[in-house]
């Protein structure tokens, strides 16, 4: 495809940024809206990643920047896990070019699944904040890592895992949980976009249109977020959790036959 586009094409891009930007501020799986829409445009597929990471970044960025206004994110309290997160998407981007991911495309729906179904059976989840499990230390070197690293190499589903982990073994409740996601998601889609725009992989046009919309959605979908708090987030967030997965199945059906 050329960096071309046609003039209708951009008030789609711009829509489809506006949708997955306030989807993905509350509950993650943005991607499942704008890749389908990219590629449907004749990008291929290393196109279409490395321009959705450049729109991405334009969401998460937004939706970090005004869940710190709000106060529920303390920025000076992420920066070991911005970094840490950094360096796993760099790996793990650096990695996927090297293995097949087709385990975690078996795996990760599964482990989405039980996500879902814990968080339908534990309607108390993420009402207040809990005593954490584990130091924060601890945490951000090992979900820093481990979840940046999945995002670099594979991708579906981050949000939720990240959102899981803030709330079970840090006790976060589930709006301070959503905010901290998005600065860890924030720190691997700007690594990872690093890897494409070395590569010439990114349409800046269609990037930069997208990325316009991702800031208004997200900034509509963190400000209810804040405004609203838990019982806004948690039916958008099992929505997604059981799409991306039957997503996930679906495809790992129809390429297995």
């Amino acid at each position: 495809m050329t960096n071309m586009l046609d003039w209708w094409q951009l008030p789609l891009l711009f829509v489809t940024g506006l949708a997955a930007g306030f989807v993905d501020s509350i509950a993650g799986g943005g991607g499942m809206i704008t890749l389908p829409v990219l590629l449907s445009m004749g990008m291929d597929p290393q196109q279409a990643l490395g321009t959705n990471k450049l729109q991405a970044s334009f969401g998460s960025g937004s939706a970090t920047w005004h869940y710190a206004r709000a106060g529920t994110v303390d920025l000076r309290d992420c920066g070991w896990g911005f970094a840490l997160t950094f360096i796993g998407a760099a790996a793990g981007a650096l990695t996927v070019q090297q293995v097949d991911p087709a385990i975690l495309k078996r795996a990760i729906p599964v482990l989405l699944l039980a996500v879902g179904i814990y968080t339908l059976l534990r309607p108390g989840l993420g009402d207040k904040d809990l005593h954490p499990r584990m130091n924060r230390r601890g945490f951000d070197f090992l979900f820093g890592l481990g979840i940046g690293f999945y995002d670099g190499f594979f991708g579906p589903g981050t949000g939720t895992f990240w959102a899981m982990a803030y709330m079970l073994l840090l006790g976060f409740n589930m709006t301070r949980a959503t905010g901290y996601t998005k600065v860890m998601n924030f720190a691997s889609n700007i690594s990872s976009l690093l890897f494409f725009l070395l590569g010439g992989k990114v349409l800046f046009l269609a990037g930069f249109v997208m990325g316009a919309g991702q800031l208004a959605g997200a900034r509509l979908g963190s400000g209810m977020v804040i405004k609203r708090g838990t019982k806004f987030i948690r039916p958008i967030f099992l929505t997604v959790v059981f799409v991306i997965t039957a997503k996930l199945l679906w495809d790992g059906w129809r390429n297995g036959r």
